[in-house]
């Protein structure tokens, strides 16, 4: 017994001895990356899953306006009557940031090759944390991801909304707004759709009846908000 207690403590050690000289020769992270299997899954995974198998059984229409983004893209259920003028695909995922979006694009914007972008994300973004420069550079990201493939593209930006239950992230949202309306001045085709500046009254306030019980998402008349600020900007838009 006593052998088999000493053999365990010697191969324990040797062991220990190898994950360390592993993760020195594999450089910074290797330790956690030795330690644990990898089995990370994207919470949406699900949901582009279901994107995909829906393009086999009907595929989406080329040329078409895309409205891609977090929830208020998700939920926006009368997105085709709206844009009726327009062949209009819809790849809301709700909670995602921005990056997320960047992430997915191989799998549900770039197959579509969309004539343009309507992309809505951000305020999950401030919400977590990030800071308004971040979300800059994470839309930068997604601007040169998508240009990258699909260099005439336009891809306009929805203002990061205002909104009751995120209302003490105010002056972060304005700032990220401004931030990103410099960034589209300096973008070939790209463009910003203003839609913070209609949702608040003349004393700054969050006009009524524009938002669901819930404080965060867009009602029907909010919807409707939205949708004259972006069809006159498409009606308007180079092609």
């Amino acid at each position: 017994m006593s052998h088999r207690l000493e053999f365990t403590r010697v191969e324990g050690r040797l062991c220990l001895r190898l994950f360390f000289l592993g993760s020195l020769l594999l450089g910074p992270g290797a330790a956690s990356s030795l330690a644990q299997t990898n089995t990370s899954r994207s919470p949406w995974e699900n949901e582009i899953a279901a994107f995909e198998a829906a393009d086999k059984t009907n595929p989406p229409p080329r040329d078409a306006v895309l409205f891609v983004g977090s929830s208020s893209i998700r939920l926006w259920q009368t997105l085709r009557q709206d844009f009726a003028n327009y062949p209009v695909i819809q790849r809301g995922f709700g909670g995602s940031q921005i990056a997320d979006s960047t992430s997915f694009a191989d799998r549900i914007i770039l197959p579509y090759r969309p004539k343009t972008i309507v992309f809505y994300a951000g305020d999950n973004d401030l919400n977590s944390g990030k800071s308004p420069e971040q979300v800059r550079s994470d839309f930068v990201e997604f601007l040169d991801k998508i240009h990258r493939t699909l260099p005439n593209t336009w891809i306009g930006f929805i203002s990061i909304k205002p909104s009751r239950a995120r209302w003490p992230l105010l002056d972060k949202i304005k700032r990220a707004n401004d931030l990103i309306r410099e960034v589209v001045q300096t973008h070939p085709h790209s463009f910003y759709l203003d839609v913070f500046t209609p949702m608040l009254d003349e004393r700054g306030e969050l006009k009524p009846g524009i938002l669901q019980p819930d404080g965060l998402h867009l009602n029907a008349q909010g919807y409707r908000l939205w949708s004259s600020v972006i069809n006159e900007k498409l009606k308007h838009l180079p092609h």
